[in-house]
């Protein structure tokens, strides 16, 4: 495994000096190696194939223009996912909003002074166990992602889909950690209140 991870560094090392070089080869080497990694990435932002598409070519471009930009004391793919997620959360922000869009103020249960909500959830984990159902929830879980602000989908996304750090998610957005941790939270309990109220009803 770490040969595997020191050839990957070695490799975007290369990479890296051959985009600095405006190397004719660079960008078909960033694409082949990183193309569908950062078309993943927007696509979990933003939600459609074709708004991932061109936030991925967006992203490929602008990693070309400003590979200057890249350091070093970070990943270069790490580097990449960032920029891509920029890109197609600004890509999200510029859609028209959804007029079922919601507000988590007026959905979520009220907090308590430690922050607690007051009105508790059903237990639903315990009632998943269907393939059938399993298929179901995924569609009431994309429904609920879809009509999430902007912000909170782009955040929740990140941190449990893609696995981005809340410093690295933070640093996307330009919100510090705690918003970040914030984010996540009111979103999975908007995604859980939504599943609870599926699965009674069903």
């Amino acid at each position: 495994m770490s040969h595997m991870l020191d050839a990957q560094v070695d490799g975007d090392a290369a990479l890296v000096e051959a985009l600095r070089r405006e190397d004719p080869d660079a960008a078909d080497q960033l694409v082949e190696r990183y193309g569908e990694r950062l078309y993943r990435v927007a696509a979990s932002v933003t939600g459609t194939r074709e708004d991932a598409e061109e936030a991925t070519q967006v992203a490929l471009v602008k990693a070309m223009r400003t590979i200057g930009t890249f350091k070093g004391d970070s990943s270069f793919a790490g580097w990449l996912d960032r920029l891509t997620a920029g890109v197609a959360h600004r890509k999200l922000l510029n859609r028209p909003r959804k007029p079922q869009t919601v507000a988590l103020d007026d959905l979520l249960p009220p907090l308590d002074r430690a922050g607690q909500h007051f009105e508790p959830m059903s237990d639903w984990s315990g009632r998943i166990d269907g393939s059938g159902l399993q298929g179901e929830l995924r569609r009431v879980m994309t429904d609920a992602l879809d009509v999430l602000p902007p912000d909170h989908r782009t955040t929740l996304v990140l941190h449990d889909v893609e696995g981005m750090s809340d410093a690295d998610i933070a640093e996307v957005l330009g919100v510090g950690p705690s918003a970040v941790r914030a984010r996540v939270h009111r979103s999975r309990l908007f995604l859980r209140q939504r599943l609870s109220k599926h699965l009674e009803s069903t």
